[in-house]
């Protein structure tokens, strides 16, 4: 059975509501770092999209796997820092990271945004040193406090987590090696990603959903979690390792095949068609959705050929991980701040969009059409911009204290 203290983003435990006399935008890690994420989205792909249409010169964007480096490490990092900073007091029933220490936090983060821009100023030494900065000190956080609340059940996810450092790391040391091949490193990122989704998804989406249908009297709910569940984690792991090192091999494309289905399986049992009309649940669900789709182009491509790698790297970046983070950042931004957990119509129309943008950047893949690129581009722009927009109060001002 899924515990209510997992339930992390419905609502604001104790150890968060404890005295807190500082900024408000420092008093929880989902405060700056949902908006450096939001923010970041926005900025980063509007630069991708000026080199790609031309308006700007190709400096680094499309030359060094910048893009690629910032959707992975710069974006998913923020977006997944301020979840488990957010969760972590309610799993432990400890004080929060906040404050001056949660501020260091989120400068670590900037500077590594910063350092990025220009690698040529610092080198890749000194570049790699400081942008790997903010995963470390963020693992070393989590680690500490689950270890000092005696919290084994959550020592998976932060071993999950410890392994997309270890990524970054790897990425600079590749790209300061004479060859600059970071492919191994952003399949290692992609795939940490992927196992962080299953693992927390797997434990929220269905909860949600469970509490929902449960206020509406429903008679038939999304299944408790089973050794199916279970069965599907453990492939999803020895699937990413697989691709990550043998990315084209016989065994990478029959463990993706096998693990298309089984997240395919498991978001059925989910009853996810029972809440169409809850825009904040159901986008969840078809951020999940993406997995399934995601490992299923994986296997296409390994043994027919049909559609290129980028396609089903992109079900999971511009799908799966974009619309998961949308979901999950909206839902806890309003459940943190005492707000109702319904969607109003930016969220819905950012909701909307970013799955639109999915299609589109998948969709331009398989088609080889630059269109489908500049205009997904325009309509992540677009979802995240609306967040930005929408949830900046929210973010910046302790709405419980106005």
């Amino acid at each position: 059975m899924i515990k209510k203290a997992d339930d992390s983003i419905a609502s604001s435990r104790i150890a968060a509501r404890r005295d807190y006399a500082g900024p408000d935008f420092l008093s929880q890690g989902f405060r700056p770092f949902f908006l450096g994420a939001g923010i970041w989205a926005v900025f980063s792909v509007t630069l991708w999209l000026c080199e790609w249409l031309g308006i700007l010169p190709p400096v680094m964007v499309l030359s060094t796997n910048w893009h690629a480096h910032e959707m992975i490490f710069g974006f998913a990092g923020a977006a997944m820092g301020g979840f488990i900073l957010t969760a972590i007091p309610n799993w432990t029933s400890r004080l929060p990271v906040r404050g001056l220490s949660l501020g260091l936090l989120a400068l670590l983060w900037l500077a590594g945004r910063v350092v990025m821009l220009m690698p040529d100023v610092l080198g890749p030494i000194g570049t790699g040193i400081i942008d790997s900065s903010y995963l470390i000190v963020l693992c070393a956080a989590i680690w500490r406090e689950i270890i000092a609340g005696r919290n084994w059940r959550n020592i998976k996810t932060a071993a999950v987590i410890s392994t997309l450092a270890v990524a970054n790391v790897l990425y600079h040391w590749q790209f300061a090696s004479p060859s600059a091949d970071t492919t191994l490193a952003e399949r290692m990122g992609v795939m940490v990603l992927v196992t962080l989704i299953a693992l927390i998804g797997g434990r929220i989406i269905p909860s949600f959903t469970r509490n929902v249908l449960n206020r509406r009297g429903a008679d038939k709910l999304p299944s408790p979690v089973s050794n199916t569940d279970r069965f599907t984690l453990v492939m999803t792991v020895f699937t990413g390792i697989a691709w990550t090192f043998y990315p084209l091999s016989l065994l990478a494309g029959g463990l993706t095949l096998i693990a298309s289905a089984l997240h395919f399986e498991r978001l059925t049992r989910w009853r996810g068609l029972a809440i169409l009309d809850e825009p904040m649940l159901w986008v969840m669900h078809v951020g999940y959705l993406w997995i399934g789709i995601g490992f299923g182009l994986l296997s296409a491509h390994i043994f027919l050929g049909l559609v290129p790698q980028s396609a089903a790297v992109h079900a999971f970046t511009a799908g799966a991980f974009s619309t998961m983070i949308l979901g999950v950042m909206s839902r806890a931004s309003r459940g943190h701040s005492g707000l109702p957990l319904k969607a109003d119509l930016p969220n819905t129309l950012m909701y909307v969009a970013i799955t639109i943008a999915a299609l589109l950047r998948v969709g331009g893949s398989i088609t080889s059409m630059p269109l489908y690129y500049s205009l997904s581009g325009m309509f992540w722009v677009l979802a995240f911009g609306i967040f930005v927009i929408a949830y900046w109060k929210i973010l910046t001002t302790n709405l419980r204290k106005a």
